[in-house]
């Protein structure tokens, strides 16, 4: 046969066949599949750069490595990628922004300013690209973060700069939930840490509950904003101490009631979020995810197909968690095209998902229950080799997306075309 269509289809209905056997109805995974929405960074577009004129070198303990050619060097750029990237992806999706990442019309607006009117310009075009917005406010490559602490910083005038900052941001989110009619994540996330080893872990810590009061002291309606907190076990420049650690987090959120960030990279490289998801749960509102790959720390790494990338899907369908957890990605490679990164690691979240969405959940629930563990393990790895590639395949073609690899050909004529005309140096936004 030489249809690719045909053959698609075909080996849809096959694969169909099969998971039918373990009462698996495969359409009605995709359709669940299709209501997710992934929130793509947009730092992964020109290595976390954002659109300031302050001439700040990227700092917070964040670091970009690679110079492969063809970086979004304007707004208008970064849009354009990020368009031909949401192409290559099925489903509908979400954008991830920076505060830095503003329309200031190259005019220095400080932080603690910016305001609903510098991302009408993002509002108007996730309106055109019918796609939702998240928001995070920027703790990092500022003047007044250069020791390497804000929202605990012992001097009450940078933790006010901070506090204001972190207010304006929740006014923009706000703003971008009501226009969009969907509710925008704003994640906070700061760098705040030591070097080496502090005299006082406790007095940070103080100042870092206080400053959040103050900033999440407004109640704005959750159907416009959620507020989100996120930790880190450690940073550049903050590897003896970090004040947002999980367990300050975690206890901060319980007591408020605010979204726990879990980030796939924020933790010993031998500890998982995926356990975390059904124990946090059961006391927070709802999570989110930052999904990255961290390679023997934080490094943030293109998302790729892991067993720990199959266990966080696996965790938010087998608990019925997907309508309580928003979905995000955090990476940055500039080694590779910018946009393939993009493709990856949204793409494996999606497959991730996808093959979740396939086991045959109440079968090994019943198992289980049952203490026939002999049998839950044998379909645990039996159901493994079922041909959920067929399955993909087929969700990719009817959401009018490239299959298999062909999406790599398409986005190597518009590297051709586009990319190598840029130059790695920031062009006048």
């Amino acid at each position: 046969m030489s249809d690719p269509i045909k053959r698609i289809e075909q080996a849809y209905q096959l694969a169909s066949e099969r998971y039918a056997e373990l009462g698996v109805q495969t359409d009605a995974a995709i359709k669940n599949l299709a209501s997710i929405a992934i929130s793509l960074h947009c730092w992964q577009g020109d290595d976390v750069g954002g659109f300031e004129s302050s001439g700040e070198e990227l700092g917070g303990g964040l670091a970009v490595t690679g110079n492969y050619p063809g970086k979004a060097r304007t707004i208008d750029e970064l849009r354009l990628d990020l368009e031909k990237a949401y192409v290559m992806i099925p489903g509908a999706h979400r954008l991830n922004l920076h505060a830095i990442y503003g329309e200031f019309s190259g005019q220095h607006v400080e932080r603690d300013e910016i305001g609903p009117e510098h991302f009408q310009g993002w509002i108007d075009w996730a309106k055109q690209q019918q796609i939702g917005l998240d928001f995070n406010p920027t703790f990092f490559s500022h003047e007044k973060a250069n020791d390497g602490l804000t929202l605990s910083h012992p001097d009450s005038g940078i933790r006010n700069f901070w506090i204001d900052h972190g207010i304006a941001s929740r006014k923009i989110g706000a703003a971008m939930g009501q226009a969009l009619g969907s509710p925008c994540v704003t994640n906070v996330w700061i760098p705040d840490g030591y070097k080496d080893t502090p005299a006082s872990r406790k007095a940070p810590r103080e100042r870092l509950v206080e400053s959040l009061d103050a900033m999440f002291s407004e109640e704005i309606d959750p159907k416009l904003n959620l507020d989100a907190v996120e930790s880190k076990l450690f940073g550049i420049g903050s590897e003896s101490y970090v004040v947002g650690s999980h367990e300050f987090y975690l206890g901060y959120a319980i007591m408020r009631q605010k979204l726990l960030c879990l980030d796939a990279g924020h933790f010993h490289p031998t500890e998982v979020i995926s356990d975390k998801i059904s124990s946090v749960l059961n006391y927070v509102p709802e999570l989110l995810l930052h999904v990255s790959r961290g390679v023997r720390w934080d490094s943030d790494h293109v998302v790729t197909y892991t067993d720990e990338l199959q266990a966080i899907a696996q965790e938010l369908v087998r608990g019925e968690y997907l309508s309580r957890v928003h979905i995000g990605l955090d990476f940055f490679d500039a080694s590779i095209n910018r946009i393939a990164a993009w493709v990856i690691g949204t793409r494996n979240m999606i497959k991730a998902l996808l093959v979740a969405l396939l086991e045959p959940t109440a079968q090994l629930e019943q198992l289980e229950l049952a203490g026939d563990f002999t049998s839950r393990l044998a379909l645990m790895e039996e159901q493994k080799s079922l041909p959920f590639g067929a399955v993909w395949d087929y969700y990719c073609l009817t959401s009018g997306v490239p299959t298999g690899s062909n999406w790599l050909s398409e986005l190597k004529q518009y590297e051709n075309k586009v990319l190598s005309h840029r130059s790695n140096v920031s062009a006048t936004v």
